[in-house]
């Protein structure tokens, strides 16, 4: 289960792409979640998901 609170979240998902997924699609698929949720609400907060860095920036 995702956190709700978006800075919450950020810090989750961020520590879950460092520590165990290659890219957001593989966590996603995973946790049984929806990346275009997940960027929505990371981006009320201004954070990006970055390809190349593997992480919401």
């Amino acid at each position: 289960m995702l956190p709700k609170d978006p800075s919450m979240l950020l810090s989750f998902i961020n520590l879950k792409l460092r520590d165990f997924y290659p890219d957001l699609d593989a966590l996603c698929e995973d946790l049984n979640a929806d990346a275009q949720e997940i960027r929505e609400k990371l981006a009320e907060i201004n954070y990006h998901y970055d390809e190349e860095k593997n992480r919401f920036v």
